[in-house]
């Protein structure tokens, strides 16, 4: 009996390689994976991080600390963007669409993701970063939304996911 084994090789990709990239942009939101995830991306790809921490309304987070926390980290730059009005934004867009998910579950979770990669990518963009890290594992929908979103709007965009 005859045993064929395929070989399949990726064509595109939007995961980073090492070596490929000189400088990320990380979703940061000063967390211990986020903060372990910038000294990492460091040292394991070489790179420099610019850390990006959103304020898309959460009123939990001290985003004075989270800034200072990146920059004691090796953090080239710390930016803390100010995404409320274009989370409302895109509140009012799923509102008049009718948006549900999965009957009921709250939708500002998946709709962060929206206006969080919007903001990403032209920071990312404007920095001249050729990457974006973010902190999602392999379980959840985020990994997805973030990805596919970067993909959609700068193709020449990398990522890269330290926890998966």
């Amino acid at each position: 009996m005859k045993t064929t084994e395929k070989t399949y090789v990726k064509v595109a990709s939007h995961e980073a390689k090492k070596g490929t990239f000189k400088k990320c942009l990380l979703l940061y939101s000063g967390g211990l994976d986020t903060t372990t995830m910038l000294k990492w991306i460091q040292e394991e790809y070489n790179a420099d991080v610019v850390a990006l921490t959103m304020d898309i309304g959460q009123t939990a987070d001290d985003l004075v600390a989270i800034k200072q926390k990146a920059l004691d980290m090796g953090a080239v730059e710390a930016i803390t963007y100010d995404a409320k009005d274009l989370m409302a934004q895109v509140c009012e867009e799923a509102i008049k669409a009718n948006a549900h998910y999965q009957g009921g579950y709250a939708l500002s979770t998946p709709i962060g993701r929206v206006a969080i990669t919007k903001i990403a990518v032209k920071i990312a963009e404007e920095h001249g970063c050729e990457v974006i890290a973010h902190g999602c594992t392999g379980q959840g929908n985020d990994q997805v939304r973030f990805e596919g979103y970067i993909t959609t709007l700068n193709p020449k965009l990398k990522t890269i996911a330290p926890v998966r």
